[in-house]
């Protein structure tokens, strides 16, 4: 082989493994934010590269305290990646608050100090905000926060009804997460809403949503679709979870399939169910490995560079 032909292939290769290491580094990884017993010790992570076998990260200890509102919980915990490149983290801080908490860190290790936000400090008969949400809108470049609450009185009650907890969906936009919008109703369709979680999808959002009537018993997943994020979404679908009661779904969407993650909360574990189309739901809830004792949380992308960071902290 000649100089020449020897150095060429030098080239090829060398070129060769810089593009795998560039395609190494770039590689995402999924990373699932959750609690655990009550929410008192905070937030904990897990990480999967497949995105059905998950280990929990620093020896499944807290990665954050809660430290705001009267009860300090730090439930129900969603995380988003920013476009300013910072995580910003909303969760459920009470089972009975007008308000949610929020924190904001560069790698998730290092947190800003925890905000409480009032976000039903307006409604005097306001019982709860529970398990918040974020997600961005790219047409807006603004993000919205939404999550569950009761306002006595407000809402008919055709069925019986837990505690006198009847929950419809709110939320407050913001472009910073220091200034909000007024708040404003999100989705209600004549019964008891609970955990939606929006998911843009093309042209359309997702929300996947928690129908909450206890008589006759519901207790499951259902979809709900719309063109525009803060209004619109159409009557929930029928049921995609099975004969158990779910709550708490979080997605994850590989190429051209979803998983849906649940709590199935009477029987003290994790569910996931798998779809291409949205329509037909299989259970693939033996397929998937959690850490132990998880509760309600949210799935999102990082990159390798920063679990290593997580790794080695």
């Amino acid at each position: 082989m000649s100089i020449k032909i020897k150095i060429a292939v030098l080239f090829v290769l060398l070129f060769a493994g810089i593009k795998i290491f560039a395609q190494q580094g770039s590689d995402k990884v999924y990373l699932f934010a959750y609690f655990k017993n009550n929410g008192k010790d905070g937030l904990h992570l897990a990480y999967s590269h497949d995105g059905y076998t998950w280990a929990a990260l620093n020896n499944d200890s807290s990665f954050l305290k809660p430290t705001v509102a009267n009860d300090k919980l730090m439930r129900d915990p969603c995380i988003v990646k920013g476009e300013d490149g910072l995580f910003h983290m909303v969760w459920t801080v009470s089972w009975n608050d007008k308000g949610i908490g929020y924190a904001s860190s560069k790698d998730l290790i290092n947190w800003s100090e925890q905000q409480f936000i009032p976000v039903m400090a307006h409604e005097d008969s306001a019982r709860n905000c529970w398990a918040p949400e974020i997600t961005y809108d790219k047409k807006k470049r603004q993000y919205m926060i939404y999550w569950a609450t009761t306002i006595a009185g407000k809402y008919k009650m055709d069925t019986i009804v837990e505690s006198g907890y009847n929950h419809r969906m709110y939320y407050v936009t913001t472009k910073d997460f220091k200034t909000f919008s007024k708040t404003k109703l999100l989705y209600d369709k004549g019964f008891n809403v609970i955990d939606a979680t929006i998911v843009a999808d093309g042209k359309k959002y997702i929300m996947f949503l928690k129908d909450e009537t206890r008589i006759p018993a519901q207790k499951n997943i259902k979809i709900a679709t719309s063109k525009n994020l803060t209004n619109g979404f159409s009557l929930p679908s029928l049921p995609i979870t099975g004969n158990y009661w779910a709550e708490g779904p979080t997605t994850l969407k590989m190429d051209n399939t979803w998983i849906v993650y649940f709590d199935k909360y009477r029987d003290h574990k994790y569910g996931a169910i798998q779809s291409a189309d949205l329509k037909t739901w299989i259970d693939v809830s033996d397929k998937i490995v959690l850490p132990k004792g998880i509760r309600h949380g949210s799935i999102f992308a990082i990159s390798a560079a920063e679990l290593n960071v997580l790794l080695h902290q």
